[in-house]
């Protein structure tokens, strides 16, 4: 990964931030709503809400019609310590600066994740003594924010670190048991031949620990990537490996699948316009993978001059663009359509008549776990699972998990 994604991932960044950073207004909202759709989760792209002239997160609701953000970065104090700040300096008890971010985000019907780690800084995984202890003080975050997601971002250099990466994937094993219905995704680096050596030593720490997140994802950027067929040719060199370690089946292993691109010039000067998105998202959506998506909100906007001297920025994206473009692309992947977009015409459906000898099956439940062919009962309706999934509620659509199987 580029120096310049070490400087993005920590929250404290010096160069970049920079004053004019804004705080964003306080919202009416307390306490935390009830939980969105996985889907809304898997397609939260990500948000510095301290620096990187963070943008109005109402603004690009209203623009875009997104109701999910992922908040970065929590890390170790900058002193040591195994106290959970943001960026290494801003305390977790004392904050009002992100808990005001986030109260305008539910006042609107939206909600966030938090994101751990990222590129650069001292990670708690390294300074707290063990598992144990290292998902005391991500609980700590899921508690006062009332989180129904969380994001294990496992980079450089924690992800050279063992011991480190066994009490972060120990921490997420605990969090997911702890707190029921947690969506959890781990993100780590993508290389041409899917994650190279330090992600696949992740990936067996999480086998041999017996923990499964939501989705395992990975960042095809910075390495030597070319545009969208690089990426979607990573993702599926991805896949064989999450087969090889976990021993599951393609259609299982895309559903365990993440993607977390870079709009616009990465780090390391490749570029990846709406085009590529635009590819990379009909990818995912074939495939069923369970996430997408990118780095960063704060970038999701047009550089002046657009082309930004050809140099890469934290606050713009280097690329030719109207505001908020690539946060269209998460939308859509949740399933919704943004505004003033052609939203594709659907057949209107035909009603199925009740049948009396269609005796329904056992109840749907949010904490039970589901595979491909399991057969459920919600609503009055009969449903049978597309792919592995867990508390994604049934409802029909085309990109969720459930096939509706007719009324019972």
């Amino acid at each position: 990964m580029g120096r310049l994604r070490a400087c993005l991932g920590v929250a404290a960044a010096v160069g970049l931030a920079a004053a004019g950073t804004t705080a964003l207004a306080a919202g009416s909202a307390s306490g935390a709503p009830s939980a969105l759709d996985n889907r809304w989760y898997a397609a939260a792209p990500y948000l510095m809400p301290e620096d990187n002239d963070p943008p109005d997160a109402a603004a690009i609701m209203d623009a875009t019609g997104l109701k999910a953000f992922q908040l970065a970065f929590i890390l170790a104090p900058n002193g040591g310590g195994c106290t959970p700040t943001w960026g290494g300096t801003s305390s977790l008890s004392s904050d009002t600066a992100v808990q005001s971010v986030i109260n305008t985000i539910r006042s609107k019907g939206g909600d966030v994740s938090v994101s751990i780690g990222g590129y650069g800084g001292t990670k708690l995984g390294q300074t707290c003594s063990d598992a144990a202890s290292t998902a005391a003080a991500y609980q700590q975050v899921i508690t006062k924010y009332g989180l129904h997601a969380i994001d294990f971002d496992l980079e450089e250099p924690e992800y050279e670190n063992t011991a480190a990466i066994k009490n972060e994937i120990g921490a997420a094993k605990i969090l997911q048991q702890n707190n029921p219905g947690l969506y959890v995704s781990v993100t780590t680096p993508g290389t041409a031949d899917g994650t190279g050596w330090f992600g696949k030593q992740m990936l067996l720490e999480a086998k041999s620990q017996g923990f499964t997140p939501n989705n395992f994802s990975i960042m095809p950027f910075d390495g030597g990537f070319n545009g969208a067929a690089s990426q979607t040719d990573a993702l599926t060199k991805f896949n064989g490996i999450l087969q090889s370690t976990f021993g599951w089946n393609e259609a299982t292993a895309y559903a365990h699948e993440g993607f977390s691109g870079m709009n616009g010039r990465s780090d390391a000067g490749e570029y990846f316009p709406q085009a590529d998105f635009q590819t990379v998202l009909d990818f995912a959506t074939s495939h069923h993978m369970d996430r997408f998506t990118f780095w960063s909100l704060n970038r999701d906007r047009q550089c002046s001059p657009a082309d930004n001297g050809g140099r890469t920025s934290g606050s713009c994206s280097s690329v030719a663009q109207s505001a908020w473009d690539f946060a269209k692309f998460s939308v859509k992947f949740a399933g919704a359509t943004p505004p003033g977009s052609t939203p594709t015409p659907t057949p209107t459906p035909t009603p199925t008549p009740p049948n009396p000898g269609n005796s329904c099956k056992t109840a749907w439940s949010s904490s039970a776990v589901y595979v491909s062919g399991d057969e459920v009962s919600y609503n009055g309706h009969n449903w049978k699972a597309k792919w592995w999934t867990q508390n994604e509620t049934p409802n029909g659509s085309d990109w969720g998990a459930w096939q509706d199987e007719g009324s019972c």
